[in-house]
């Protein structure tokens, strides 16, 4: 799948880690080094432009690194970009640690992976079908 990109950032066009990578990583495009306080909020630019094709989004997913090792995470986990947006990409980033966090220039903040979705219709019925499962939900299958 081809997806038009205009790149006005210092950086790389985002591309694939790996062969088998499901999201590119996406950059900080900042003048300054932005210091995160616990439990504050930011958005981060990237001087990036996408257009995707109708029936996709793209969707800015959290770096398992810097929420594991720094409490930095998406605030929006996942955040959505649609496919008719076309300004710049930015990503909110939340620190929920109890240290300051410093994103400098080039950072590698998120990840955006690129999703198909589908336009529903609703079918209003006055019962829905059995399951085992039936209503059970937050944590009824087990830890």
């Amino acid at each position: 799948m081809k997806v038009n990109i205009i790149n006005k950032s210092k950086h790389q066009t985002p591309s694939y880690e790996t062969s088998a990578s499901a999201g590119m990583d996406l950059r900080a495009n900042i003048e300054d080094p932005i210091v995160l306080k616990p439990l504050e909020r930011t958005i981060i630019k990237t001087g990036l432009y996408i257009a995707l094709s109708k029936g996709f989004e793209a969707q800015v997913r959290p770096r398992s690194g810097l929420a594991a090792k720094f409490g930095i995470t998406v605030l929006n986990a996942p955040g959505t970009i649609d496919a008719d947006y076309r300004g710049e990409i930015g990503v909110i980033l939340v620190n929920v640690s109890n240290d300051d966090f410093t994103i400098n220039d080039g950072d590698r903040v998120a990840q955006m992976v690129i999703a198909k979705y589908e336009h529903i219709e609703w079918n209003e019925v006055l019962e829905l079908s059995e399951t085992s499962r039936g209503a059970g939900g937050f944590g009824s299958t087990g830890i």
